[in-house]
């Protein structure tokens, strides 16, 4: 009994410690940001497609109010914001037009992307029209340029931002998984589901390791979207819309208030 006592007690203490480390890390990049600015880069589920209430300056890049980047703005107040993310924005996108408002005094820079490169909506299109194996067989094709390709691409994007805002708390937000599994859903078959889930676990897994590598923190809303998956009868994504093709399988405004910010507000 002693010793499990002292084992709890131990655990207790370290997870403590833990969660102190954590709020003390998030409170410092809040600061960063309240004194350097906070830039927002990255693709269609940083700039809120498919949240509506979208800035009408942002034109076809479609940012929205209700994306989580415009959310932590209001509710921070960072001495300065700059919102670059932009639907359909691939790496070299962010390269040539995203990052001119950083500087060596930002604060806290957030980011999205990588599934554009993946050729995440020719995937989707796929597995929406074709069989299982088509399906199936052009993921894996995905997967072949997540190993091949996107890691330098990343690395290129990362190391781009390292330089231009070498005191910034950079979190790298990653993809939910888009299906529930296991239940009765109209669609696709759970075949196609489970591969795509599958692909977007690769996906994150690849954006994560390169995160790292540079020194980021990557920020995982696969928990926070646990429950809200489509099929889930809760579902924080929208599924394929044919009045709105452009808003198919990305965040509602509740998926950007209640996915994606708390995991940006645990890092910063």
């Amino acid at each position: 009994m002693r010793h499990s006592r002292l084992v709890v007690l131990l655990s207790s203490f370290l997870l403590a410690g833990a969660a102190a480390l954590t709020g003390a890390s998030a409170a410092h990049a809040s600061q960063l940001a309240a004194s350097g600015g906070y830039v927002a880069l990255g693709d269609s589920y940083s700039s809120g497609v498919g949240a509506g209430s979208y800035i009408g300056s942002s034109g076809s890049c479609k940012r929205s109010t209700k994306a989580y980047p415009y959310l932590w703005n209001a509710a921070h107040s960072p001495s300065s914001f700059t919102f670059a993310a932009c639907s359909g924005a691939r790496t070299d996108e962010v390269l040539a037009h995203q990052l001119g408002g950083l500087t060596s005094s930002t604060g806290l820079v957030s980011i999205s992307v990588g599934g554009n490169d993946a050729g995440f909506a020719d995937v989707m299109t796929t597995c929406v029209t074709s069989s299982d194996s088509t399906c199936v067989s052009r993921i894996n094709t995905a997967r072949a340029y997540v190993d091949s390709t996107l890691p330098g691409k990343l690395d290129a994007v990362y190391s781009a931002i390292r330089s231009k805002a070498p005191a910034a708390e950079v979190v790298v937000l990653g993809y939910p998984r888009f299906y529930r599994l296991g239940t009765v859903c109209l669609g696709l078959s759970e075949t196609k589901r489970s591969a795509i889930n599958n692909a977007a676990d690769y996906l994150d897994a690849a954006v994560a390791r390169r995160a790292t590598a540079h020194g980021f923190t990557f920020g995982d809303v696969r928990t926070t979207f646990s429950g809200h998956e489509i099929c889930s009868g809760s579902s924080w994504l929208h599924s394929l819309n044919l009045l709105d093709i452009g808003e198919s399988y990305h965040p509602t405004a509740s998926g950007q208030s209640g996915g994606y910010l708390p995991v940006l507000n645990s890092a910063a």
